[in-house]
């Protein structure tokens, strides 16, 4: 992994080419990211690079968490997330901006997908209803059959059954950087990604382009 940042979902929008062409894009406020802590292999056993992102009430924080930040001359920060990015030319209260990444490149995206609560078969998992007629009712959205009577007597794992849904982490792989704008810490990238507007996302160099 190359490049890493945090970044806000601002929502979807679009923009055109030089020849016309619309291209669907979101909108992340991307940055700016603080180094506030820097794992080595000689002490942690392995080298990764923990981000903290957006300001909030220091009174928000336990003393910890504070005295952690502390430690890179940080102020309060909401969300850290490590990434097994290179340290290299980076320091303990370095800022990183939405600018290491630059038009064209494949990114990939993760996000908390929106959550759906508790939902039945059809509407988790695409199944086909019951007949409305002939006497099929009144379980038209019911799931049908789960198992056999005798043998096995019992429901097997993984079977889709109803149950919450979404409210999971999601990655969209090898998304392509549209725009960036630096000045407005604002990275437009093609397609949608996962989450809800105002949700935070992380977004890393493609580990398969």
């Amino acid at each position: 992994m190359k490049n890493a940042i945090l970044g806000k979902k601002i929502g979807m929008s679009q923009i055109f080419t030089d020849t016309g062409v619309v291209i669907p894009v979101t909108v992340v406020e991307a940055g700016p990211c603080y180094v506030s802590q820097i794992k080595t292999e000689a002490v942690d056993g392995y080298n990764a690079v923990q981000l903290a992102f957006m300001d909030t009430k220091e009174n928000r924080l336990n003393k910890p968490a504070m005295g952690h930040l502390k430690k890179a001359n940080l102020t309060a920060k909401k969300y850290l997330k490590e990434f097994k990015i290179s340290a290299e030319g980076l320091n303990l209260g370095s800022e990183i901006k939405c600018n290491i990444f630059t038009v064209g490149e494949k990114v990939d995206v993760s996000g908390t997908s929106k959550g759906h609560g508790f939902s039945g078969n059809i509407q988790k998992w695409n199944a086909h209803r019951m007949p409305m007629t002939h006497g099929a009712g009144p379980v038209h959205r019911a799931p049908g059959s789960l198992a056999a009577n005798s043998t096995p007597s019992r429901v097997f794992k993984n079977h889709k059954m109803p149950g919450d849904w979404g409210d999971e982490k999601v990655t969209i792989q090898n998304l392509e950087i549209a725009k960036v704008d630096a000045d407005r810490n604002l990275i437009l990238i093609k397609g949608a990604i996962p989450g809800a507007k105002g949700s935070v996302v992380s977004i890393c160099s493609a580990v398969k382009a």
